[in-house]
């Protein structure tokens, strides 16, 4: 598994369009046939805050080249940018140590 932290301080548009946003991007994510299950996406956002943090897994180098191909993931990068401060987008390549057992 290849895990990715995506940080980034909102400061364009308004907070629901820009999670309805997101959710469309993890819609596209669960119905694109071949990245269902192999991409598994977070988004998080510091409480009282305008920082956003979100988590992405994928199961292979082919989910990341076969996902970054979709024309939804480039559109959801484009506004990604547009909803981030000075279009300060941090992508930052993470290992996972340690977690808990799945529910």
């Amino acid at each position: 598994m290849k895990h990715f932290m995506i940080r980034y301080r909102f400061a364009n548009g308004t907070t629901e369009a820009w999670h309805a946003e997101i959710a469309r991007f993890i819609t596209a994510l669960d119905n694109d046939p071949e990245l269902k299950g192999r991409i598994v996406y977070r988004c998080l956002k510091q409480r009282d805050d305008a920082s956003y943090f979100h988590l992405a897994s994928a199961a292979d180098d082919q989910a990341v080249k076969t996902l970054q191909q979709r024309d939804f993931f480039k559109h959801y990068t484009e506004k990604t940018r547009q909803a981030a401060e000075g279009g300060d987008v941090a992508v930052t390549p993470i290992e996972w140590i340690a977690e808990t057992a799945a529910a």
